[in-house]
């Protein structure tokens, strides 16, 4: 997988994985199925509640579609999102060695819990392990990544899902992410991972100004006015609204219904899927692995 560098000593942020909730699991893998995403059972959680299908993709990135096996069960992660079929909820970068990259967020005054061990069980009875560490004070992987680390073999975790290990998609490429105050959001990426000097511009498909890291994994979003942005941030709090899918190629022959757009100078084209919250969040743009 490609490592992606901002400056000598920032931290080289990898996508592990980035989370979509709603209220219904078979409904949301069906809607990603459906526009050529094809989505797979994952299995249950260990803390018994939240259960998740994979979407994924050759370089070892994926997309976690999550929600509650029983319906009316409150969830430790991401309750509101799931039950307020938020869609785009969390993101996750992988790191080697999680304890040292966790120490040195903490020494530079980050929030830090973890890391924490978790798993899950597979559909097959396939036990998958990882470690998990949660950066900031908002809900995990909200504003900041959490930090993930495989302690079974990774293929347990994700392989590329349906057609995708053919696919011009090859993984996550950025996480579009909300926020109330942009000033305070670089500030907060700046003391976590060093990250400085964003592109700034304005975005008219969001209504929102924005900061982008061209060599980072992920661009910050502010509303501009009264609108879906704005109501998003209200109802859930910051966390990402959007996800960039990187392609090796042309993909309008892959997909069909894509609609055509730009984010930042880069042409986008925004797959089909709505489901749960009722417009286009995940788009493909062209990239390299």
């Amino acid at each position: 997988m490609k490592a992606r560098v901002a400056k000598e000593d920032s931290m080289d942020l990898q996508i592990d994985h980035v989370t979509v909730a709603g209220q219904e699991l078979d409904r949301l893998g069906e809607s990603f199925s459906q526009a050529g995403l094809e989505a797979e059972y994952g299995g249950r959680h260990s803390n018994g509640v939240t259960h998740m299908s994979v979407v994924g993709f050759r370089d070892g990135s994926y997309l976690e579609l999550i929600s509650t096996v029983n319906p009316d069960e409150e969830s430790p992660w991401w309750n509101d999102p799931i039950h307020g079929d938020g869609g785009p909820c969390a993101w996750a970068v992988r790191v080697d060695d999680i304890e040292t990259v966790s120490a040195d967020l903490a020494d530079r005054g980050i929030t830090v819990d973890g890391p924490n061990q978790y798993e899950r069980v597979r559909d097959d009875g396939t036990l998958v392990e990882w470690d998990l560490t949660t950066l900031g004070e908002g809900e995990l992987g909200s504003t900041l990544p959490f930090l993930i680390s495989d302690r079974t073999p990774r293929e347990r975790r994700v392989q590329p899902t349906g057609g995708l290990a053919e696919s011009l998609v090859h993984g996550v490429d950025t996480v579009i992410l909300g926020v109330p105050d942009l000033e305070a959001a670089i500030e907060e990426f700046e003391t976590a991972f060093e990250m400085t000097d964003p592109n700034r511009g304005d975005d008219q498909r969001l209504s929102a100004t924005v900061a982008s890291y061209p060599d980072q994994p992920v661009a910050l979003v502010e509303p501009q006015v009264e609108g879906f942005l704005a109501d998003r941030i209200d109802e859930f709090g910051p966390r990402p609204v959007g996800y960039l899918l990187g392609s090796d190629g042309e993909i309008t022959s892959e997909f069909s219904d894509a609609v055509e757009d730009s984010f930042m100078g880069r042409p986008v084209e925004w797959l089909s899927i709505t489901d749960p919250v009722g417009c286009r969040y995940i788009g493909v743009v062209p990239g390299n692995e």
